[in-house]
C-alpha cells in the first residue's frame, strides 16, 4: 500500500525552489494529492500531500531534507494515516463560502472577529488571500483600500444568525464584511444594475432640481422619508415632481455637468466592461441625467422616469410608468432575460428602500452606503469603500483591475 506524506517547506523565496523539490519527487514516482503555495513578504510556504511508493519513504525524506538544507529552507514531514486521508476526501463535497473583509486598513482585530464568527459556526478556513494592492506606510491616501478574502468550508449552523453577527461586527469595527456561497454563479456573473442617485452619483438629483426651483427644503424632507421607507415611493415622487413645476429646462444641463460621480464608479465600470459585463441604470430619478451618465461612463442600459417638459418649462409631471421599487425588479428581470442570464448571474446595487426589491431578486444584492434599514435587509453591504469595492466581492484583485485598465487604454 502506498504511504501518504504531508510535506511543509518554508523559507526565503527564490526562483527554482518548486522546480527543485518536484524534480526530486519525480525520481521516486511520487503522486501529488494536494498542493498549496504562498509567498508573503519574500517568504515562501509550500505544502503538499503526496503518495509515496512502498519502500521509498526514507529516500524521499533524505533527498528533500538535503535539498532544503542547500536552499536554506526549513522542512517538516508528517505521515498521514489512510483513514485520516479518506475522511479528508469525503469532506470535499461540503459547501464552500467566501468571506470578504473590506476597509481602508485591515487590522488583526478585524480578522480575529471574522475568523471567530466563522469558527463559532463550525466552518473551517481553507485559504486567506489579500486582494488589495500593497499599502505604503509612508504615502498613505485617504481613499486607500484594503481587502482580505477568506475561503471557508462547512455547513453554518444558522446562516441568518451568522449574517447578523457579521453585520454587528462590521458596524462595531468600521469595516464591511460580505458572506457569499462560493459556486459557479459567483465566478460567472455578467450583468450589474445600479441605482443612480446616491449610488452612481453622490447626490439626489431631484433635490438639486428643487434647490434651483426654490423648494429645496420641502423636497428634501419628502425624499428623506421616502428613502427611509416611511413613505410610498410613487406617491412621494409625484409630490416632489409637482413642486418642480415652472423650472426652466436650461437648468438641467448645468446640474448634470456638476453631478459628483461616486468614488470608484469610473474604475468599476471600466473594469466591468473589460471583463465583458453589461451594465444598467435602474433609477427612480430622471432619464435626462441617466442618459448623461450613460454617455459619460459607458453604461449599456438606462431606465428612469421621463420628466415632462413643455415650452422649455418643467410641467411638474412625469410621462409613463413611474420607476419605483417593483418596477426596478421587473426591469432587472427583463434585462436578465434579454441577456440570456440566470438571475444568479445578476448584481444589483442601491442605497434606498425602493432598491430592496431588485437587491433581493439579484444573485448578488449590495446595499451601497445605504440607510440602516436597507443595510439590515440586504444580504451584502459596502459602506467603507467606493463602488470599486464591488470588484473584491467578485474576487478581482487590484492587480487584475490595473492590468485590465492598462490594456483597455492601449
Amino acid at each position: 500500500m502506498q504511504d501518504i506524506l504531508l510535506i511543509n517547506i518554508s523559507g526565503p523565496d527564490q526562483p527554482g525552489i518548486t522546480a527543485t523539490i518536484f524534480d526530486l519527487l519525480s525520481r521516486h514516482a511520487v503522486n501529488v494529492l494536494d498542493i498549496g503555495q504562498a509567498v508573503i513578504h519574500d517568504t515562501l510556504t509550500l505544502g503538499m500531500l503526496v503518495e509515496v511508493p512502498p519502500d521509498e519513504d526514507s529516500s524521499v525524506l533524505k533527498d528533500v531534507l538535503f535539498a532544503c538544507h542547500r536552499l536554506g529552507m526549513a522542512v517538516r514531514f508528517e505521515p498521514i494515516a489512510a483513514t485520516e486521508y479518506e475522511a479528508w476526501v469525503q469532506g470535499q463535497g461540503r459547501d464552500r463560502y467566501i468571506v470578504t473583509i473590506l476597509a481602508r486598513k485591515i487590522t488583526a482585530r478585524h480578522i480575529a472577529a471574522v475568523s471567530g464568527i466563522v469558527a463559532d459556526h463550525g466552518l473551517n478556513v481553507d485559504h486567506i488571500n489579500r486582494l488589495s494592492g500593497r499599502i505604503s506606510l509612508s504615502e498613505q491616501s485617504r481613499d486607500q483600500k484594503a481587502c482580505v478574502e477568506l475561503s471557508v468550508r462547512g455547513a453554518p449552523r444558522d446562516v441568518a444568525l451568522m449574517r447578523g453577527q457579521f453585520l454587528a461586527a462590521a458596524v462595531e469595527l468600521g469595516v464591511d464584511i460580505a458572506f457569499q456561497k462560493d459556486n459557479a454563479y459567483r465566478r460567472n456573473r455578467r450583468l450589474v444594475c445600479f441605482d443612480m442617485d446616491s449610488t452612481l452619483i453622490e447626490a439626489e438629483v431631484i433635490d438639486e432640481l428643487a434647490k434651483a426651483a426654490g423648494v429645496g427644503d420641502q423636497v428634501a424632507a419628502i425624499t428623506e422619508q421616502a428613502m427611509a421607507g416611511e413613505l410610498d415611493f410613487t406617491q412621494s415622487f409625484k409630490r416632489r415632481v409637482g413642486l418642480l413645476k415652472g423650472l426652466d429646462e436650461a437648468v438641467l444641463e448645468g446640474i448634470a455637468e456638476r453631478l459628483p460621480i461616486t468614488e470608484g464608479a469610473e474604475e468599476l465600470i471600466r473594469t466591468l466592461k473589460a471583463l465583458g459585463y453589461k451594465t444598467a441604470i435602474l433609477s427612480g430619478g430622471f432619464n435626462y441625467f441617466g442618459q448623461y451618465l450613460q454617455r459619460k461612463l459607458g453604461i449599456d442600459y438606462v431606465y428612469a422616469n421621463d420628466l415632462a417638459i413643455e415650452n422649455g418649462k418643467v410641467t411638474g409631471e412625469v410621462r409613463g410608468q413611474v420607476v419605483d421599487g417593483q418596477r426596478k425588479a421587473e426591469l432587472l428581470k427583463q434585462l436578465a432575460e434579454k441577456e440570456n442570464l440566470n438571475l444568479q448571474q445578476v448584481i444589483a446595487v442601491g442605497d434606498g428602500a425602493n432598491d430592496l426589491p431588485m437587491l433581493s431578486l439579484a444573485g448578488l444584492g449590495i446595499a451601497f452606503r445605504a440607510k440602516p434599514m436597507v443595510k439590515e435587509s440586504a444580504e451584502h453591504a459596502i459602506s467603507q469603500l467606493g463602488l470599486d469595492g464591488i470588484l473584491y466581492l467578485l474576487g478581482v484583485r487590484d492587480q487584475d483591475s490595473a492590468e485590465l485598465l492598462t490594456r483597455d487604454s492601449e
